[in-house]
C-alpha cells in the first residue's frame, strides 16, 4: 500500500482566521471608522442639519428662502459668473500651448511645460495681492497701459480680477489634461481623415476636439469647481456677493446658528457635487479618445509660422502665469511702490517682520502642517491596508467617507467644524476644542485626508501579496510582517503623501478662517490675510505669500523626488 502524499497548507492559509472577519482587522477598522466620522462625516452631517431640520423636524424652508432672496440670488450669478469666466479664460490660455506641447517637439520643450506648471504653486489668494499689484487700480501694467497707449482698463479689480486670479491659477489644470489626451490619440485616426479628405480646420473640428473633448470637460470641471468654492480670493480683492464670502459672514457676524449661512453651504455642496460627479463621469469616457491608441503620436518638429505662433502665445501665457508672482516677490522687499512702474525702494524689514516681530504664523504653520501630515499619513495607511488587505466588512466605505472631502468647498467643512467642535468642551481647560491650537491640525486631516489615502493605496496596491505569504512560511507574524515588508515597500509613496498634506495644509485658508479664535494661533495663510487688510502691512502680507510660495514648491520637489524612489527592503 502506497503512502498518501501530504499536501503542504498554501502559505495563505498560515494566517487564514477560523471566522470570516479577522479581530485585529475588525479592531482597526472601528478606530478607522471613529476618527473618519468624527473629523469628516459628523461636520458635514451638522451642516446639512444646520440647513433641513429646524425645531420642528425636517424642513426645506430655508433652503427654499435662499432662491428667494436677491442678494443670496446675486451672490449665486456671481459664482457662477466667475466660475465660468474662470473656466472660459483660462480655457483660452490653455489650448494655444496644450495643443504646440501635445503635437510638437523642439528644445526646451520640458522648460515651457514647468514655466506654465508654475502658477499652480502659489496659492491664489496669494496670487491676488501680486496681481492687484500688478494690474489692479495703482498696478505697474496699468499705469503703463495708462502712460503709454492712453487706455484706462482695470483688470484686477472686483469681480474680474476674481475671474482672472482663478483663471491665471487654475488653467494648468486644462493644459495638463488637454495635452496628455492630445499626446495619447492614435495617429491614425487623423490619417484616416485626412484620406477621406478632412484637412485643416475641419480636420481639427470633426476629429481631432471630439477625441479630447472628455479630457478637456473633465480639466475645465475642475477650475470650475474651485472658482466657485473659494473663499480667499474674493476676500482680499473685497469682493462679498459671491456664496462664500456670504456663507463666511453670515456665520462668523451674524450668528453661529444662522440658518441662511447653512443653506448657503447646502447650495455651494450641492453644486460641488454636481460638478465632481460630472467630472467623474466624462472622466470613465475617455477610453473613447484612446480606444484604438497604438503608440502615443509622434511630436513634429517645430517648422512654420503656424507652430511658431502657438510659441509665441505660449511664451506670453507663461509671462501673464508668472504676473502674481513677480507682483508678491517685488512686493515683499519693496520700501515704496506707488504710482510706479517698480519700487521707488527697496527693504528685507518685511521678511524681518514675520520672523522676528511675529513669527507666530510662521510657526504655527509648521507646527499645524507637520502634525496634520503625521496623523493623515497614519490615517491613510491604516485604510489603505484595510482596503487591499483587510478582512472587514465593507471595506470600501471607509475608503469613500475618508475621500468625501474632496467634493466638499473648504468654507463648508469650516463651518461644520465651527458648528460641531465649538460645543466640545475640554473638561481639564473648560474651554472650547476650537479655543485650541489642536483644531487646526484636526482640520487639514480632513480636508487633505483624500490625497494622502489615494497616494497610500496606490501604493499599497503595488505591494503583491506572495510578499507577505513568503514572509508567513519564513515564521513572521502578521505585525512583524508588515513592519517588515509591506511599510519599507510604501513608505515612499506614504511619504510623499505626507509632503503633500504639509504643503497643501500650509496654505489652506478657506476652512482656516472661520476657526481663528486668537490672532496668536493663526497660521500663515490667515496672517496673509490679515496683513492685507491695511496698506502698510502688504509687504509683510506679499512676505508671507513668499514663504508660502517657498514651502508650496519645495514641498512639491521633495513629494516628486521621493515618491518616485522605490524603499530598499531591509530585514
Amino acid at each position: 500500500m502506497e503512502p498518501r502524499a501530504v499536501t503542504a497548507p498554501s502559505p495563505a492559509a498560515l494566517w487564514r482566521p477560523r471566522w470570516r472577519y479577522e479581530p485585529a482587522h475588525l479592531a482597526l477598522y472601528a478606530a478607522l471608522l471613529l476618527v473618519v466620522g468624527v473629523l469628516v462625516v459628523l461636520p458635514i452631517a451638522s451642516v446639512l442639519r444646520g440647513a433641513l431640520v429646524d425645531s420642528g423636524g425636517f424642513t426645506l424652508a430655508h433652503v427654499v428662502r435662499f432662491f428667494y432672496t436677491p442678494l443670496y440670488l446675486e451672490s449665486l450669478r456671481n459664482s457662477l459668473y466667475a466660475g465660468l469666466g474662470a473656466t472660459l479664460l483660462a480655457s483660452l490660455l490653455a489650448l494655444p500651448p496644450a495643443f504646440l506641447l501635445g503635437r510638437y517637439q523642439f528644445r526646451g520643450q520640458a522648460l515651457l511645460v514647468t514655466w506654465l506648471t508654475v502658477p499652480l504653486v502659489i496659492p491664489p489668494f496669494v496670487g491676488a495681492i501680486g496681481l492687484n499689484q500688478a494690474l489692479g487700480r495703482a498696478g505697474a501694467l496699468t499705469l503703463f497701459l495708462e502712460d503709454r497707449l492712453g487706455v484706462q482698463f482695470v483688470a484686477a479689480e472686483g469681480l474680474r480680477g476674481v475671474i482672472l486670479a482663478h483663471a491665471l491659477h487654475y488653467f494648468p489644470f486644462i493644459l495638463l489634461t488637454v495635452t496628455n489626451a492630445l499626446a495619447n490619440v492614435d495617429p491614425s485616426l487623423e490619417e484616416a481623415a485626412t484620406v477621406a479628405g478632412a484637412r485643416g480646420v475641419r480636420l481639427l473640428w470633426r476629429v481631432t476636439l471630439p477625441l479630447v473633448a472628455p479630457a478637456y470637460a473633465a480639466g475645465a470641471i475642475l477650475v470650475f469647481v474651485r472658482s466657485t468654492d473659494d473663499l480667499g480670493t474674493p476676500l482680499i480683492l473685497n469682493v462679498k456677493n459671491m456664496l462664500g464670502p456670504q456663507a463666511y459672514f453670515r456665520i462668523t457676524t451674524i450668528a453661529r446658528e444662522d440658518p441662511d449661512g447653512y443653506a448657503i453651504s447646502i447650495v455651494m455642496l450641492a453644486l460641488a457635487l454636481v460638478a465632481v460627479l460630472l467630472a467623474t463621469r466624462l472622466g470613465q469616457r475617455r477610453e473613447v479618445a484612446t480606444l484604438q491608441t497604438g503608440a502615443r503620436a509622434a511630436g513634429r518638429p517645430l517648422r512654420g509660422w503656424g507652430p511658431r505662433l502657438l510659441l509665441a502665445l505660449s511664451v506670453l501665457v507663461g509671462f501673464l502665469g508668472l504676473l502674481p508672482h513677480l507682483g508678491v516677490v517685488l512686493m515683499s522687499v519693496s520700501r515704496v511702490w506707488s504710482l510706479t512702474y517698480l519700487p521707488t525702494g527697496y527693504t528685507l524689514d518685511h521678511y524681518a517682520e514675520i520672523l522676528f516681530r511675529a513669527p507666530q504664523f510662521v510657526v504655527n504653520t509648521l507646527l499645524y502642517s507637520a502634525t496634520a501630515a503625521g496623523v493623515a499619513v497614519a490615517v491613510a495607511v491604516g485604510i489603505a491596508y484595510l482596503q487591499h488587505r483587510g478582512r472587514v466588512p465593507a471595506p470600501g466605505l471607509l475608503d469613500f467617507a475618508a475621500t468625501a472631502p474632496i467634493a466638499v468647498p473648504g468654507v463648508v467643512l469650516g463651518i461644520g467644524f465651527l458648528r460641531v467642535f465649538d460645543r466640545w468642551t475640554v473638561p481639564w481647560l473648560g474651554v472650547p476644542l476650537t479655543a485650541l491650537w489642536l483644531i487646526f491640525p484636526m482640520l487639514y486631516v480632513a480636508r487633505r485626508l483624500p490625497y494622502a489615502v489615494r497616494a497610500t493605496s496606490a501604493a499599497m496596491a503595488q505591494v503583491h501579496p506572495t510578499l507577505e505569504e513568503a514572509a508567513a512560511v519564513c515564521g513572521a507574524r502578521r505585525w512583524r510582517t508588515f513592519r517588515r515588508v509591506v511599510l519599507p515597500l510604501v513608505l515612499g509613496g506614504a511619504v510623499a503623501a505626507g509632503v503633500l498634506v504639509f504643503v497643501t495644509a500650509a496654505v489652506e485658508f478657506d476652512a482656516t478662517v472661520l476657526l481663528i479664535s486668537r490672532v496668536e494661533q493663526s497660521p500663515l495663510s490667515y496672517g496673509i490675510y490679515l496683513y492685507a487688510q491695511s496698506p502698510r502691512g502688504r509687504g509683510a502680507a506679499a512676505a508671507l505669500g513668499t514663504v508660502a510660495v517657498v514651502l508650496v514648491a519645495a514641498g512639491t520637489y521633495l513629494a516628486n523626488r521621493i515618491g518616485g524612489r522605490r524603499p530598499a527592503l531591509t530585514w
